[in-house]
């Protein structure tokens, strides 16, 4: 087994547009193929119809009156590649649940190498954008070969062994990459989580920073008046910005008559990426959109170019979750549960394994010059724990011997009734 997780540098020279052979050359999807390009769109709608139903359920257990931030990438991209271990019920769960396309591994592939490269590569992207996988693994446990040549190819993620019986040192190892691979993401997996019983962590990072194509001027940043859900208001540092940029009104009816909701789209430096702003009207609107947003409407959303005078709050927001509940509400329960799970394509004691915790950090900063965000997840596997205890409590008179075990001698026998009175 590989002593140590791919290095994204290393996975892209070997994989080439991943499902193609593992020492293919390398062709960058954006000018490979239309069966890659299929590929990414495929992962991309998976992505879309995950963040959406994950958002509505996270926005709607006591988090909507606090901000919210996280990668629906991250997530999917960990439990993604931890499916590729499950069979039966587990993996039509897993499949339903984060709406994966047929060919899942090969869609996810091409993603990831679509992230971590440029179509030229010659020229330097004009902005940062970084994707990293890696699995660890109990040392001496049965693993599928299968299953680990299908998380290398596709996923870019080295295998690499530890004992968690030294829980601590296991937990650091991980979090040290997590926070190497982000450069934000401190402490994604707290003390505890890891124990003697975890047999994998799976764990995803992603990393972007880049400037706004156009840029606000920080002299024209003021503190103003900021309406909260409840009324009542806060000054916010406010960036203002004035051009022709992409801008729609829509009509949101959820349980009550339509109201508008302003989209307006701010690009990034090369515009390959950008950020849609969705604001409605109302500031009580806020919650109703978890319940319209859509995958479609985050893939989809059509705008025109408009002469804009835009105000956005220059902020910074961290969020972290333990998604067990969430993801055992959308329907994957199988996985998380011990005696229903069934991990065999991962290993054949596959059986006694099932999802612990599925963790999951996030962090971004919003500011004049651009946008810093990173967010990391990690899938954690454990086995089933010892047998249930007998008790013997010896409360009450008994019998005892001493015996020689090479010959089974009795070499002496008592009874105790009690301490002497």
């Amino acid at each position: 087994m590989n002593q140590l997780p791919l290095s994204r540098r290393k996975f892209l020279t070997l994989s080439g547009a991943s499902v193609l052979s593992a020492f293919a050359p390398f062709r960058s999807p954006l000018t490979a193929s239309d069966g890659i390009q299929k590929g990414a769109k495929e992962a991309s709608l998976a992505i879309n119809g995950f963040a959406a139903d994950l958002y509505r359920r996270l926005a709607g257990q006591g988090k909507e009156k606090g901000n919210l931030f996280l990668s629906p990438y991250s997530i999917e991209t960990a439990l993604a590649m931890t499916s590729a271990g499950a069979r039966g019920k587990t993996l039509e769960e897993m499949e339903k649940v984060l709406h994966l396309p047929k060919e899942p591994h090969a869609a996810f592939g091409t993603l990831f190498v679509r992230h971590n490269s440029h179509p030229h590569d010659d020229l330097k992207r004009s902005y940062e954008l970084s994707v990293a996988n890696a699995i660890w693994a109990q040392q001496g446990y049965p693993w599928e070969k299968a299953f680990t040549d299908l998380t290398r190819k596709h996923y870019g993620a080295g295998l690499t062994e530890v004992d968690f019986s030294a829980s601590e040192a296991a937990r650091k190892l991980i979090n040290e990459w997590v926070e190497k691979e982000t450069k934000k993401i401190k402490e994604l997996i707290a003390p505890g989580i890891i124990t003697p019983l975890t047999r994998m962590v799976l764990a995803n990072a992603i990393y972007f920073k880049s400037n706004w194509l156009y840029q606000f001027d920080k002299k024209n940043t003021k503190d103003a008046a900021f309406t909260l859900a409840d009324g009542t208001k806060a000054d916010v540092p406010l960036m203002s910005l004035t051009g022709n940029l992409n801008y729609g009104e829509f009509t949101m009816f959820v349980n009550r008559g339509g109201e508008t909701v302003q989209v307006l789209e701010l690009p990034y430096a090369g515009k390959e990426l950008s950020m849609l702003v969705f604001l409605p009207g109302d500031p009580t609107g806020v919650h109703r959109l978890a319940r319209w947003l859509s995958a479609d409407i985050l893939a989809k959303t059509e705008l025109k170019p408009t002469a804009v005078k835009v105000s956005l709050p220059r902020f910074k927001a961290e969020s972290e979750f333990s998604l067990k509940p969430a993801l055992m509400d959308m329907g994957m329960k199988a996985a998380f549960t011990d005696g229903a799970a069934d991990f065999t394509g991962m290993s054949p004691k596959g059986k006694e394994l099932f999802i612990t915790h599925v963790l999951h950090k996030a962090f971004v900063d919003v500011n004049e010059e651009g946008t810093e965000a990173a967010a990391a997840t990690a899938v954690v596997i454990g086995k089933r724990g010892a047998p249930k205890t007998t008790e013997f409590r010896a409360d009450r008179p008994f019998v005892f011997a001493i015996r020689d075990n090479t010959t089974s001698a009795t070499l002496f026998l008592g009874r105790y009734v009690g301490p002497a009175k």
